[in-house]
Protein backbone atom coordinates (compact mmCIF):
# COMPACT_ATOMS: atom_id res chain seq x y z
CA UNK A 1 0.00 0.00 0.00
CA UNK A 2 1.36 3.26 -1.23
CA UNK A 3 1.02 6.56 0.63
CA UNK A 4 -0.50 9.94 -1.31
CA UNK A 5 -1.20 13.26 0.11
CA UNK A 6 -3.63 14.11 -3.02
CA UNK A 7 -6.02 10.60 -3.71
CA UNK A 8 -7.74 12.55 -6.76
CA UNK A 9 -4.36 13.16 -8.36
CA UNK A 10 -2.99 9.59 -8.04
CA UNK A 11 -6.16 7.89 -9.07
CA UNK A 12 -6.06 10.74 -12.23
CA UNK A 13 -2.28 9.95 -13.11
CA UNK A 14 -3.27 5.79 -12.72
CA UNK A 15 -6.49 6.07 -14.69
CA UNK A 16 -5.01 9.02 -17.42
CA UNK A 17 -1.88 8.41 -17.87
CA UNK A 18 -1.44 4.43 -17.38
CA UNK A 19 -4.64 2.94 -17.94
CA UNK A 20 -5.66 1.47 -14.65
CA UNK A 21 -8.95 1.54 -13.30
CA UNK A 22 -10.33 2.08 -9.87
CA UNK A 23 -11.71 -1.19 -8.50
CA UNK A 24 -12.67 0.45 -5.55
CA UNK A 25 -12.45 3.79 -4.22
CA UNK A 26 -13.27 4.64 -0.41
CA UNK A 27 -13.15 8.38 0.12
CA UNK A 28 -14.10 8.29 3.53
CA UNK A 29 -11.18 5.88 4.60
CA UNK A 30 -8.74 7.74 2.37
CA UNK A 31 -8.12 4.66 0.39
CA UNK A 32 -8.12 3.24 -3.23
CA UNK A 33 -7.36 0.40 -5.33
CA UNK A 34 -6.15 0.34 -9.11
CA UNK A 35 -6.47 -2.29 -11.31
CA UNK A 36 -4.64 -2.94 -14.53
CA UNK A 37 -4.86 -7.03 -15.91
CA UNK A 38 -3.04 -8.55 -13.17
CA UNK A 39 -1.65 -5.63 -11.56
CA UNK A 40 -3.28 -4.28 -8.07
CA UNK A 41 -1.73 -1.03 -6.64
CA UNK A 42 -3.33 0.09 -3.48
CA UNK A 43 -3.15 3.38 -2.25
CA UNK A 44 -3.81 5.51 1.12
CA UNK A 45 -3.73 9.27 2.47
CA UNK A 46 -1.13 9.49 5.10
CA UNK A 47 -1.45 7.72 8.43
CA UNK A 48 -1.22 10.24 10.92
CA UNK A 49 1.08 8.15 13.56
CA UNK A 50 3.52 7.86 10.81
CA UNK A 51 3.90 11.48 10.50
CA UNK A 52 5.83 11.01 7.34
CA UNK A 53 5.71 14.68 5.46
CA UNK A 54 5.33 12.86 2.05
CA UNK A 55 5.90 9.84 0.46
CA UNK A 56 9.18 7.82 -0.03
CA UNK A 57 10.13 4.52 -0.93
CA UNK A 58 13.67 3.73 -1.16
CA UNK A 59 13.47 1.17 -4.03
CA UNK A 60 10.68 1.53 -7.45
CA UNK A 61 7.50 -0.30 -8.90
CA UNK A 62 8.57 -2.40 -11.72
CA UNK A 63 5.93 -3.77 -14.46
CA UNK A 64 7.05 -6.11 -17.15
CA UNK A 65 5.10 -5.56 -20.39
CA UNK A 66 4.95 -7.52 -23.76
CA UNK A 67 5.06 -4.17 -25.50
CA UNK A 68 7.63 -1.66 -23.87
CA UNK A 69 7.66 0.63 -26.97
CA UNK A 70 3.95 1.02 -26.91
CA UNK A 71 3.97 1.95 -23.31
CA UNK A 72 6.39 4.33 -24.15
CA UNK A 73 4.98 6.06 -26.80
CA UNK A 74 1.58 6.18 -24.84
CA UNK A 75 3.11 7.76 -21.53
CA UNK A 76 6.76 9.72 -22.45
CA UNK A 77 4.71 13.08 -23.34
CA UNK A 78 2.35 12.95 -20.33
CA UNK A 79 4.33 12.39 -16.87
CA UNK A 80 8.27 12.97 -15.69
CA UNK A 81 11.06 10.80 -17.58
CA UNK A 82 13.74 9.49 -14.48
CA UNK A 83 15.24 7.41 -18.08
CA UNK A 84 14.14 7.07 -21.74
CA UNK A 85 13.54 3.75 -22.92
CA UNK A 86 16.56 1.64 -24.08
CA UNK A 87 18.12 -1.50 -24.50
CA UNK A 88 20.50 -2.94 -21.55
CA UNK A 89 23.45 -5.18 -21.51
CA UNK A 90 21.04 -7.56 -18.88
CA UNK A 91 18.40 -8.25 -21.53
CA UNK A 92 15.76 -5.94 -20.91
CA UNK A 93 14.53 -2.88 -22.86
CA UNK A 94 13.09 -0.71 -20.76
CA UNK A 95 12.46 3.31 -19.25
CA UNK A 96 11.72 4.77 -15.90
CA UNK A 97 9.05 7.65 -15.52
CA UNK A 98 8.12 9.60 -11.85
CA UNK A 99 4.37 9.05 -11.06
CA UNK A 100 2.73 12.31 -9.53
CA UNK A 101 3.94 11.56 -5.98
CA UNK A 102 7.66 10.81 -6.68
CA UNK A 103 7.34 7.02 -7.02
CA UNK A 104 9.63 5.81 -9.50
CA UNK A 105 8.06 3.62 -12.38
CA UNK A 106 10.12 1.28 -14.47
CA UNK A 107 8.71 -0.70 -17.36
CA UNK A 108 10.57 -3.10 -19.23
CA UNK A 109 10.14 -6.23 -21.74
CA UNK A 110 13.14 -8.38 -22.48
CA UNK A 111 15.25 -8.67 -25.88
CA UNK A 112 14.04 -11.12 -27.89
Amino acid sequence: MLETPDMAATIDFYTGVLGFVTENYQPDMGWASLKYGDVNIMFTLPNQHRNIPKPVMSGSLYFNTDNVDNVWESVKEKSLICYPIEDFDYGMREFGIFDNNGYLLQFGQEIG
